[in-house]
């Protein structure tokens, strides 16, 4: 029996119990005595110039690339081979260094860690990304207090809310057993201030539970999956139901669409602020009070690149994200295609001020919903694809409202026990009812434009 398995046994009250204990944990990792300063240099950037943050940049990036090249056995090694070759480009120049694959970091991820690092010291993020390969990504806490403090300040402070408020999460974490039928469907993290809500049970028959519990709860804020917090709206709308407005939510994880910023409004008669990032932190962007999406500077360079030729696209034209993480430099992902696209601008002058880059398109990211025999939405399948699975690449297709096909690209260590953990993640996911098949496969093929789906439905009009 897993971890997880042992806490869906647990009463509810134990349950909080462990959940407030790894709350602990987590805040001991992302916050410290140098928070508050972090916060503040972090507030003082906001009012850089355009110039100020190249310069920036350019100073930073120089230490990045020295230091990959110099101290990094992935980067060194490749660059020992470069100079035995013959090639003499200067790894001073970021268009000298090749594209990075997800497949490579996912293959060699302890082969990204600087030399003074040690891995068994470094918080290890696991992410499957948008291809749902999965990955390891190593952090030191110095990084981890940099990047909250970051969201800290360009998340929360710029929307008048904080940490020390209460606050609510409605994500894909499996906080209760898929197939419970009755409340709770959330649990309380004491140690954050948190109340995380079950994106996967909610439905017609049980939304005002939801509602008495988030009313009962009064979050100042929530982060959400838009598309989860859209159909919790779509039922507060339809029952008529009235949600005590915080002052602002959050989405993350997926593009916020139109109609799931206006639905949202309406039930919840607050601003919807969309963000983007990854867990490789490698790039990320919150939207201001203006409306903006911008990208953070001091996280990374995005270079927005055509998909045929890797040369970079005309400002405000479609293009893929290829990205330089200037934060995490324990592991640095030097040009590391993260797998989206979308179109960039360094012309926008926001009303709020602020002279960092505007995304002003996403994509690439949005995963298409499954339905389960009774009804319920489930999106962000992703997390049942870890890094503790022998796998290259996986898909998930559903061809009926109760079967769903699992194609999975096997690395050479792959065995049953794999199989066996992804039905049973799949299971925890859509319940007991789902039938499911694995089917090993030599490559996942891609839509004509070259894009990975991670979800393919092949249901009729029941979407």
């Amino acid at each position: 029996m897993d971890k997880l398995e042992i806490y869906h046994h647990l009463p509810y009250p134990m349950k909080v119990l462990g959940a407030s204990l790894h709350g602990y944990y987590l805040r001991w990792w992302r916050y410290g005595k140098d928070t508050e300063k972090l916060v503040e240099e972090a507030l003082e950037r906001d009012t850089w110039t355009e110039p100020q943050w190249r310069s920036w940049q350019e100073e930073r990036l120089a230490y990045i690339l020295h230091r990959a090249a110099t101290k990094v056995p992935y980067y060194r090694d490749q660059w020992q081979k470069r100079r035995a070759s013959g090639d003499k480009a200067s790894w001073d120049y970021l268009e000298n260094w090749p594209i990075l694959e997800k497949e490579t970091v996912r293959q060699y991820p302890e082969q990204f860690i600087d030399d003074d690092k040690n891995p068994h010291k470094m918080y290890v993020d696991h992410t499957s990304g948008t291809t749902g390969t999965p990955l390891k990504i190593y952090l030191s806490r110095e990084t981890i207090h940099q990047w909250y403090a970051l969201y800290e300040t360009r998340i929360r402070k710029w929307h008048g809310v904080s940490i020390q408020e209460p606050w609510l999460i409605l994500g894909g974490q499996l906080v209760t057993p898929s197939n419970q039928d009755k409340p709770p469907y959330w649990v309380r993290n004491l140690a954050m201030n948190q109340l995380y809500l079950s994106s996967i049970h909610i439905k017609n028959e049980n939304i005002s539970d939801y509602v008495h519990e988030i009313n009962k709860f009064a979050p100042t804020h929530w982060i959400v999956y838009p598309s989860s917090a859209a159909g919790l709206a779509s039922f507060v709308l339809e029952k008529q139901l009235k949600v005590i407005p915080p002052k602002v939510i959050f989405t993350n994880a997926e593009p916020l669409l139109d109609y799931q910023r206006k639905i949202m409004e309406q039930a919840f008669q607050c601003p919807i602020r969309e963000t983007y990032g990854m867990a490789e932190i490698a790039a990320a962007a919150s939207e201001c009070e203006c409306g903006n999406l911008h990208l953070f500077p001091d996280v990374g360079i995005l270079e927005n690149l055509d998909f045929k030729t890797n040369l970079p696209v005309v400002e405000g034209q479609l293009g893929e994200f290829v990205c330089t993480g200037l934060l995490n430099q324990d592991m640095p992902l030097i040009r590391y295609r993260i797998g989206d696209s979308g179109k960039v601008s360094n012309q926008n002058r926001c009303k709020c001020g602020r002279e960092m880059p505007i995304l002003t398109q996403i994509e690439g990211r949005a995963d298409d919903m499954v339905i389960t025999p009774d009804g319920k939405r489930i999106g962000r399948m992703d997390p049942i694809f870890k890094a503790d699975i022998n796998i290259k690449e996986s898909q998930i297709i559903q061809e009926a409202l109760d079967f769903i096909r699992v194609k999975v690209v096997p690395t050479d260590s792959f065995n049953n026990e794999d199989v066996q953990v992804i039905i049973q993640r799949v299971h925890h996911r859509l319940g007991e009812s789902m039938r499911i098949e694995v089917e090993l496969v030599d490559e996942i093929p891609r839509t004509k434009a070259g894009k990975f789906k991670a979800v393919i439905s092949n249901l009729k009009q029941e979407k």
